[in-house]
């Protein structure tokens, strides 16, 4: 009988360290939405990876910070919801901005689950932006802080110390049996991936507060003749303003939203797409317990 492997491997740390690059990496496709901006991951997000008789589940998690409304809070606790039960822990840093004491809270906390984790690894993530003596002493730093099993120098983007990292994820995880079909290479839906997809190039487009304060949502999916699909998206906003921002002069910015995000789905779903969007107001929606539950975060 041949011998299977499988773990769930939670990459957390800050918001905008690279995890979402570094989950898309690992998987060998895109999956999570990438942008410049903190907070652009919402909630978890598995990434599935086969490979002789090993399957291991990646947790692509919210960054943790300090929250303010309910969506921050519930964001929170889906990150250390997943990192609780996860088979390894990958704290993820970056020299930039990896200082211990804006990771000292997290920190603290991991060691708290240190009884009941079977191992926690620090990876060092943009070792391109930073020299080596600059590099080396981070390192130093967070590992007297904690005992990590495993340290790992890579750049996500680039793809520098990947092969590595996947080895090691391989030759630690449990026996057991896939939880996952071999075909599957991931745990959202695509009405799910297609709403971030939307959202990730707004994202790219807008600035300042709005990003935060908006969300998407699907309406309607429907399968049409000829390998088609239409989709039509709803585009939350908190603020009137906001609306007329996500839309822009005469339909600009939605327009090219909406062309972005077409191409992106259409190669994501493999079919000719027809996408439509639209923009409602819903103020205060970030502490909408309906609206968040709808997302997939927070307790029915």
């Amino acid at each position: 009988m041949i011998k299977t492997y499988f773990g769930y491997v939670a990459l957390t740390g800050e918001p905008n360290v690279g995890k979402s690059t570094l989950l898309n990496r690992l998987v060998g496709t895109k999956l999570a939405i990438v942008t410049h901006k903190a907070q652009t991951t919402r909630t978890n997000l598995i990434g599935i990876q086969n490979r002789a008789g090993t399957q291991i589940a990646f947790v692509d998690t919210p960054g943790i910070f300090n929250p303010k409304t309910k969506l921050d809070q519930a964001m929170v606790k889906s990150a250390w919801g997943s990192v609780k039960y996860a088979d390894i822990i990958s704290l993820m840093v970056q020299p930039k901005s990896g200082r211990l004491e804006e990771n000292e809270g997290i920190i603290k906390r991991l060691k708290q689950l240190e009884k009941n984790q079977a191992k926690t690894i620090l990876i060092v993530n943009k070792i391109d932006l930073v020299n080596p003596r600059d590099l080396l002493k981070l390192v130093d730093t967070f590992s007297n802080r904690m005992d990590f099993a495993k340290v790992f120098l890579i750049s996500a983007k680039k793809g520098d110390g990947i092969e590595d990292l996947i080895e090691w994820y391989s030759d630690n995880l449990p026996m057991g049996p896939w939880l996952f079909p071999p075909d599957q290479i991931s745990s959202q839906s695509v009405q799910s991936l297609a709403c971030d997809i939307t959202r990730e190039k707004l994202l790219l487009r807008l600035h300042q507060e709005i990003p935060y304060n908006l969300s998407v949502q699907t309406d309607q999916w429907k399968e049409m003749k000829n390998n088609e699909v239409r989709i039509d998206q709803n585009i939350v906003v908190a603020r009137d303003g906001h609306k007329a921002m996500v839309i822009g002069a005469s339909g600009s910015c939605i327009k090219q939203v909406g062309i972005d995000a077409r191409k992106d789905i259409s190669k994501l779903l493999g079919q000719k797409v027809h996408l439509f969007l639209r923009v409602t107001v819903r103020k205060k929606w970030m502490d909408d317990e309906k609206r968040l539950q709808e997302m997939g975060l927070g307790q029915p």
